[in-house]
């Protein structure tokens, strides 16, 4: 299975449980992978992965919290539904809070675990794309010249030509070539377009 492919990751160690899901993807035609452990599951895991997890909440060794706080601590974007038993409701609601798409409460009907994953697999499509564009902003970022870097930071900023010539101590008209050369290097068509990349660089920062 390819890496960036969207694969269905279920993580639960009861076997039946494993076997249940995974019989109702492979009728679906939804590509899929099953774990015993959360463990098992880390040792396969990887930044590249597309997709999202099916995960139980309560699980021996690491629990399925332990590992949505460690994914949390990796910046992953693989969107999480997990499953419970009754008394795990606040639990899940604690997981909820901790940035998890939802959780279904055992026994659970087929067609609430289907439509619960195709949602998130629209998610994770959705983050993959978000990824990619910021992963593009960054490297034309880092293809701008220094100079380049003072203009574009500037021009993004809402300065005048004029007034960027005068902080920089350079003329009008070389203001004008770099920032030529910013929106062509950064693939803007647009101020308003340049703006937002500045604003994802500035989030990235901050972040």
């Amino acid at each position: 299975m390819k890496a960036d492919r969207p694969i269905v990751h279920i993580i639960d160690d009861d076997e039946a449980v494993r076997d249940s899901i995974s019989m109702l993807f492979e009728t679906e035609h939804i590509e899929h992978t099953a774990y015993a452990s959360a463990i098992e599951f880390l040792n396969a895991y990887n930044d590249t992965m597309c997709g999202c997890l099916v995960l139980d909440i309560r699980m021996p060794g690491m629990t399925g919290l332990e590992l949505q706080e460690t994914l949390n601590q990796r910046n992953t974007s693989l969107p999480i539904i997990f499953i419970t038993g009754h008394g795990d409701i606040p639990m899940a609601v604690e997981a909820m809070r901790r940035g998890a798409l939802d959780f279904l409460r055992k026994p659970f009907g087929e067609d609430d675990l289907l439509q619960r994953v195709k949602e998130a697999l629209a998610r994770a499509a959705e983050n993959r794309a978000t990824r990619i564009a910021h992963t593009q902003i960054d490297e034309h970022f880092e293809s701008l010249s220094p100079r380049e870097k003072e203009v574009f930071e500037r021009v993004a900023s809402g300065q005048a030509n004029k007034f960027i010539a005068i902080e920089l101590g350079i003329s009008e008209r070389t203001v004008e070539i770099h920032r030529s050369q910013v929106m062509k290097k950064m693939g803007a068509r647009s101020l308003a377009q340049l703006v937002r990349m500045k604003i994802d660089l500035d989030g990235a920062v901050a972040g």
